[in-house]
């Protein structure tokens, strides 16, 4: 049963599930973190919780904690997941059909810390460097702060900190202005619709790579594919295969995206990074149905189709 907080710790809970799901790369597990995180705040007596000159900052640290102990246990149950593991994507406000009756756009801000290619980075760190890089880098805390949480020094923080920025730096994609984004996804829809190779190819850079996630829960590639023709020849493939499929233009974690509808039912999320040509490098396919919760269609239809500068 959600605990119900009130005031000024209510307001609170937006950036903490903000915090949570830039740190694990589920919307569910950032909401049990949060959800523990003001579990033990009300478990203090009166007086203690009194005694605390800035809840904020409470919370805050207790929240992080949780979020690095939930991070080493990741990493092994990570080493267990069928194929790939990619983060749980975030839809768009007018997209939201969750059970829990809110919006994940007002939880967790959709900007650039939560583009899927960003969070892809953020899982080859180590669960220290993610925790320091986040919370100063996104969240601009200072290093003695997040010494406290990850029980390192402000200077072994600041460390950990650049160790990320270098991934960062490192794996960081050409990004295009949304418009341009989303004609290219809205080409590549139409090409993958008409099942021609040769159209799906010319859109995609010749080494792409397509990652696909199903949790051994569905059928997919357990492998990351490589190269625009396999891509373009696999998903063809797929497409014969699973008619009555309907492809939607869509906002995934703030981007252009595309949502695969069997029926009434989402069975895909992909989103997509380009290039400074707009040519297609990355396609991330998520059909884990576990992490297509947030996707279930709301009363009143499937939502509203991508508008570049329309949240």
């Amino acid at each position: 049963m959600r605990i119900q907080d009130s005031g000024a710790v209510a307001g609170e809970r937006s950036r903490l599930t903000g915090i949570a799901y830039r740190l694990l790369g589920s919307l569910t597990e950032a909401e049990d973190a949060v959800q523990e995180t003001y579990a033990r705040w009300y478990a203090l007596t009166p007086a203690r919780r009194a005694a605390v000159e800035s809840p904020g900052a409470w919370l805050t640290t207790v929240a992080g904690r949780i979020c690095l102990d939930l991070l080493g246990s990741a990493r092994v149950r990570r080493e267990r997941y069928v194929g790939a593991w990619i983060p749980e994507p975030l839809p768009d406000r007018t997209e939201w059909g969750g059970s829990g009756g809110a919006d994940p756009a007002d939880r967790v801000a959709l900007d650039e810390s939560v583009g899927m290619a960003f969070l892809v980075v953020l899982e080859s760190m180590t669960p220290a460097e993610r925790v320091a890089f986040v919370l100063h880098d996104v969240f601009r805390y200072p290093f003695p702060e997040i010494a406290g949480i990850v029980g390192r020094t402000p200077a072994a923080c600041r460390q950990l900190a650049a160790s990320a920025r270098r991934r960062v730096r490192g794996e960081r994609t050409a990004s295009r202005p949304d418009a341009e984004q989303a004609a290219a996804v809205r080409r590549f829809k139409e090409a993958w619709e008409a099942k021609d190779i040769g159209a799906v190819v010319g859109l995609l850079d010749p080494d792409a790579v397509m990652t696909a996630d199903g949790g051994g829960l569905v059928g997919t590639a357990l492998r990351p594919l490589v190269g625009a023709r396999r891509i373009a020849e696999y998903l063809v493939f797929i497409a014969g295969k699973a008619p009555g499929l309907t492809l939607l233009e869509r906002t995934v974690n703030g981007r252009p995206g595309l949502v695969a509808q069997h029926g009434t039912d989402v069975v895909t999320v992909a989103a997509f990074a380009l290039d400074g040509d707009g040519r297609v490098t990355r396609i991330w396919a998520v059909r884990n149905p576990e992490k297509l919760t947030a996707w279930t269609t709301p009363a009143g239809g499937p939502g509203a189709p991508y508008e570049p500068g329309v949240r």
